[in-house]
């Protein structure tokens, strides 16, 4: 019997909804994939009432397992969210989505890209700093959008996988030069904030406020990412934070299977991975440097990533 799964990455900006079919021997097929703006909808359901109106292949009452990342933490079983960096929050428990939904679950959108590393979208993986993966090590998966995410793999002993959430990206970023702080102040400054955090940093507003800081031009995020050269400082600086939130990560987690990258930012702007910058700032620790080096980083690139990481995890469910 094939079995459909309605998989959505449900994102500050935009939200993605895929239809996956589980087939032959537990592999996944995308029959297809919709793209509706998260910002123009009053509500999940709003924005499950766009899918309908879309005729999408899937109707999200038919399918077998809902499987939803949402940019946010997930609480009460797996039931609600409340996305900080959306208008609205999700209460699979209460009407309408228990009548919409009535067979779903909600998970973290990194604790989906996590889960992505194990389809196929992460045996196709760019490399991008070599290293020597340990099978059975922690997988560490982060990367920069509208904000910063991140989460862990796991493997377990029956051979499936365990992702874990992290908020890590609400922490706050460790500048460590005069420079630096001159940035962390100018950041303040314009801002309002005090806490200049991870999602701030590397992100596509913290790329448009470190080019407004070096460059005294404020640009939108895109327009700061077309003018990026060999030579352009802002892509130095930023390379240099990439590597560094890296790092953190890597070592907080003992990342010995592996660091995943993905979110909207590297994807767009490979290069800031590339840079000299990014991997020297990425293996400097006078401590453990010879065990960062050991540790292969890999760039998912396709920004459907998540749509197969949630979809992994329903068909782990439908399967055990």
């Amino acid at each position: 019997m094939t079995r459909n799964i309605l998989a959505a990455d449900i994102g500050a900006t935009n939200s993605r909804f895929g239809h996956f079919r589980v087939v032959g021997d537990g592999g996944l097929e995308l029959v297809g994939v919709r793209r509706l703006a998260t910002s123009e909808a009053a509500s999940l359901a709003d924005l499950l009432a766009g899918l309908n109106a879309d005729r999408f292949s899937l109707p999200p009452a038919a399918a077998d397992l809902a499987v939803l990342a949402v940019a946010g933490p997930v609480e009460r079983g797996g039931r609600y969210s409340a996305p900080p960096y959306i208008e609205w929050d999700i209460d699979l428990a209460t009407e309408p989505l228990s009548r919409l939904l009535p067979r779903s679950v909600l998970l973290n959108d990194f604790v989906a890209q996590a889960y992505a590393c194990r389809s196929p979208l992460g045996q196709d993986a760019r490399p991008i700093l070599p290293g020597e993966a340990v099978s059975e090590g922690t997988i560490g998966v982060l990367g920069a959008g509208t904000a910063l995410g991140k989460a862990i793999l796991v493997p377990a002993a029956d051979k499936t996988f365990r992702a874990l959430p992290s908020e890590g990206g609400h922490a706050c970023f460790p500048f460590v030069s005069k420079e630096e702080y001159e940035f962390q102040e100018f950041y303040r400054h314009r801002s309002g904030l005090f806490q200049i955090t991870g999602n701030l940093v590397v992100s596509g507003r913290g790329l448009a406020m470190l080019h407004h800081f070096l460059s005294g031009e404020p640009l939108e995020p895109a327009a700061v990412a077309a003018k990026f050269t060999p030579d352009s400082p802002t892509l130095a600086w930023a390379a240099r934070f990439y590597g560094r939130v890296c790092r953190e990560f890597a070592l907080e987690v003992l990342a010995t299977g592996g660091l995943y990258i993905a979110g909207g930012v590297a994807a767009k702007n490979p290069e800031l991975l590339t840079h000299p910058e990014f991997g020297r700032e990425f293996r400097d620790s006078p401590t453990l440097g010879h065990l960062l080096a050991r540790i292969p980083l890999f760039l998912i690139d396709n920004e459907d990533s998540g749509l197969w990481g949630a979809a992994f995890h329903g068909r782990q469910l439908l399967t055990s």
